[in-house]
């Protein structure tokens, strides 16, 4: 029986956790659910955003189940005050999740809700593959009362095992990587590019490697979002241009998540939306990414490949049943968007 954690989180968390185990316990009687606070939930309650009790039933547990942290009630510019995101970032580094992989693939009941034009995004089918734990995220930090840095530092131990990632991942798809850096300024970009070259010559000359730097890969995710199969890039970049292209999907509320480790470390997963504190408590949140990242947690993390299948199906004739959350231009809530998509799944 698989043992999953739940970390509800903060804002719409608790809204699309529930009909996410709704929607597993649909699937199968097999899972043993343990939550945990976690985000400003915890920082209320423990000080913290993430406990060691928390982390601890994290590395226990077969994989984690996230579904949205932050709120305005604990933005601040302290350095010294506990922020959610820190939660965030202590597990992914806590359970060793360097790779973080979303993919964007718009359905196509929903061409006409993206803002980019249905001839642009048609046949796009892409992953992003970003590197989670190094750069400047978790670089040595200073503040002074004139001035502030980041440090943002990669290893070529780092570097390589990503890539490897990215090529591995391109195998089962359309054979194309291409690198996001921005080596004409940056030293870790320099490094990064030399280092993926290097393991692409060793291992992976059967897959075709570009390279792309960051400011014209934002441009060509816009202008021709469907030449790309996998992108790899550094946790900035990847953070960024993953926002992006969550719009060629129509919402940010599509797009899921998969922060993965070694082969003995759980997964976690989670929908890359935020809490959207402003329609917590109306009922209004859309499940579906939350759903997608089920998913993903199936097939990545416990290897259930018919059922995560079968979570992805539903979901795309529910909308092409007509279902439509509000950030999708109609007027279905949280809980008309679950029944859609447990129906399908029944049927």
């Amino acid at each position: 029986m698989p043992t999953i954690v739940t970390l509800p989180g903060d804002g719409i968390g608790p809204e699309i956790m529930k009909p996410a185990l709704e929607l597993l316990r649909t699937l199968s009687e097999d899972f043993s659910f343990e939550e945990h606070l976690f985000g400003g939930a915890a920082i209320d309650v423990h000080g913290t955003a993430l406990t060691d009790e928390t982390l601890a039933a994290c590395k226990r547990a077969d994989a984690v189940l996230l579904a949205a942290v932050g709120g305005p009630q604990w933005d601040t510019t302290d350095p010294d005050a506990p922020r959610p995101e820190q939660g965030l970032l202590g597990l992914r580094k806590g359970l060793g999740l360097f790779a973080n992989l979303r993919p964007v693939r718009p359905v196509p009941a929903l061409y006409d809700a993206s803002p980019l034009k249905r001839e642009r995004i048609e046949g796009t089918d892409l992953l992003v593959v970003r590197e989670l734990t190094g750069g400047i995220y978790f670089g040595a930090k200073t503040r002074t009362a004139t001035s502030a840095s980041d440090l943002c530092e990669y290893s070529v131990a780092e570097v390589q095992r990503i890539a490897r990632v990215a090529f591995e991942a391109a195998r089962t798809r359309r054979n194309q990587v291409a690198s996001v850096d921005k080596a004409n300024v940056l030293e870790t970009s320099r490094q990064w590019r030399e280092v993926v070259h290097d393991v692409h010559r060793e291992s992976y000359d059967d897959v075709e490697l570009s390279d792309v730097l960051v400011d014209n890969a934002a441009m060509q995710l816009v202008a021709r979002p469907a030449d790309f199969d996998v992108i790899v890039t550094e946790n900035l970049f990847g953070d960024i241009l993953s926002d992006e292209a969550a719009m060629i999907t129509g919402s940010i509320g599509m797009l899921p998540s998969a922060s993965l480790g070694e082969r003995d470390t759980p997964g976690l997963f989670e929908p890359v939306h935020g809490s959207a504190p402003d329609i917590a408590g109306t009922g209004a949140a859309n499940p579906l990414a939350m759903f997608l990242s089920v998913a993903l947690m199936l097939r990545n993390g416990l290897g259930w490949e018919t059922e995560a299948a079968a979570v992805e199906s539903a979901v795309d004739r529910a909308l092409d049943g007509g279902l439509r959350t509000r950030d999708l231009g109609g007027d279905a809530g949280t809980a008309e968007a679950t029944r859609a998509v447990i129906d399908h799944l029944d049927g």
